[in-house]
């Protein structure tokens, strides 16, 4: 299961001459690092989010010299954070900032703070941005890869979303490199759409796939049974409070929650951070004609913050993953696939599956059905981010959009109609492919984090609708 924690360095920086009045100025350089390290901890900090400052480092808790690279790059190993954050507290230096990046080896992030005043006899105390250029050319001289704020003061609106767009790519590229991903069961045998290459997924981006074959579920699920727990029927319980069917019983209902059970089992036994999942019809062959579809064990599970894709899908449930790190864990992503274009409204297409979407993204006022233990429900109007990640000969790319819910034919399953910018360049966008109908949807607006990951993953191309 993902935990969505991220650790940032903070690295101020100064040019590094001899102090004298105007823009190398030592003392005015310190205390602009000091005032904006300490406002980003202050205001940024969280549960998820903790930032590594250089107080440590000397009596300014600034980097100006390169020989202090080593000491800083070694601290930041120590503490093991996963992108750091360049400061040009006055002009900067590009040649430290360029090593420190590479021995680093994480996402970097730079940013110069809108210089504070001019001087009545013409003085200037700091040129930030002037500086910035030259640390973003050099860095480029390196090839390394790095995300920049536009220069502004720390409390403006370009600077916050900038630092939390910066944190949620640094979330994205720690969590999809050197994923564990649980593989239960094989893909159904139409399904040629969802093929994957498990070895290339390792060699390129560390991601390991293991394979849990589905007699040690059903051996779990009979454990789990037969244990007959609280928390077995409390779950049982749950499930027949929440929704109106004609063919739910406590029979069903436990042996729903008890797939619920052998899935968090899976997640804790083998360290998953997601499972990509055979959904039908070797799970419910295996089960033995128990009577049990997994689409409402699945809404449960994503509640809970486990990820799970339906129908084998592998690239599915990897997008799933990076738009959940996107928004750190707090929005539940689904997992809707493009089927039915607007008969009304030739923009608005069907964002549907059948049934598998956390039961917190139902629509207020919309009630729950069920039948064959798949959820009927309408997802809640707003705003979303919809992606799948796909290849062709090993040339992955990241296809994202954006959209606004829209109202549209009532049907089952769980979905929601998505009101397309144009909807013919969407559908030749996905034709051409490398996609097909199955994406990944969350709540928010994240194209800005997603091209921006692509360019510290460089093996995965970035393929906006636009």
């Amino acid at each position: 299961m993902l935990n969505y924690k991220v650790k940032i360095g903070l690295v101020p920086v100064r040019r590094d001459v001899d102090p004298r009045k105007g823009i190398f100025n030592w003392e005015k350089a310190s205390e602009r690092g000091r005032k904006n390290v300490k406002y980003i901890k202050e205001h940024f900090s969280s549960e998820n989010v903790e930032f590594i400052d250089l107080e440590w480092l000397n009596d300014h808790a600034i980097l100006f010299n390169e020989f202090d690279t080593d000491a800083v790059a070694e601290k930041f190993r120590e503490e093991k954070v996963d992108a750091i954050v360049i400061i040009n507290a006055n002009f900067g230096p590009e040649e430290t900032v360029g090593l420190l990046a590479e021995k680093v080896g994480k996402p970097v992030l730079i940013w110069a703070p809108i210089d504070d005043e001019f001087e009545p006899d013409g003085a200037r105390w700091t040129d930030s941005q002037c500086g910035l250029f030259a640390v973003s050319r050099f860095l480029q001289r390196r090839n390394i890869p790095f995300s920049y704020i536009e220069t502004c003061a720390v409390d403006e609106e370009p600077f916050t979303k900038g630092l939390k767009n910066f944190i949620a790519v640094a979330c994205m590229v720690k969590y999809f490199k050197g994923m564990r991903v649980g593989q239960m069961g094989l893909r159904p045998k139409p399904f040629t759409s969802v093929m994957f290459n498990d070895s290339e997924l390792l060699q390129k981006f560390g991601i390991r796939i293991v394979p849990v074959n589905n007699v040690v579920m059903r051996k779990k699920f009979d454990e789990i049974m037969a244990e007959d727990s609280k928390e077995l029927n409390d779950g049982a319980q749950l499930i027949l409070d929440r929704y109106i069917s004609p063919d739910m019983t406590m029979e069903k209902a436990k042996k729903e929650y008890g797939l619920v059970l052998v899935y968090k089992w899976m997640f804790e036994e083998y360290k998953f951070d997601v499972i990509c999942a055979e959904c039908w019809s070797a799970l419910m062959e295996s089960f033995g004609g128990i009577g049990v579809m997994p689409c409402i064990a699945y809404s449960i599970l994503a509640d809970m913050g486990y990820i799970i894709s339906c129908e084998s899908d592998m690239y599915g449930v990897l997008t799933m993953a990076l738009l959940s790190c996107a928004t750190l864990g707090k929005n539940p992503p689904f997992f809707g696939e493009f089927t039915v274009r607007g008969l009304h409204d030739r923009n608005a297409e069907l964002i549907w599956h059948c049934g598998p979407f956390a039961y917190s993204l139902k629509k207020e006022g919309c009630v729950a059905k069920s039948l064959d233990q798949k959820q009927w429900f309408t997802v809640k109007d707003g705003h979303y981010t919809v992606s799948r990640l796909d290849q062709d000969n090993g040339n992955y790319k990241l296809f994202v959009g954006e959209f606004d819910t829209t109202d549209g034919p009532y049907t089952t399953g769980t979905y929601l109609w998505a009101k397309l910018d144009d909807f013919a360049k969407w559908e030749r966008k996905l034709i051409e492919g490398p996609y097909i109908h199955h994406m990944a949807e969350i709540e928010g607006s994240f194209t800005e984090a997603f091209k921006e990951f692509c360019k510290f993953v460089p093996e995965i191309a970035f393929d906006g609708v636009n």
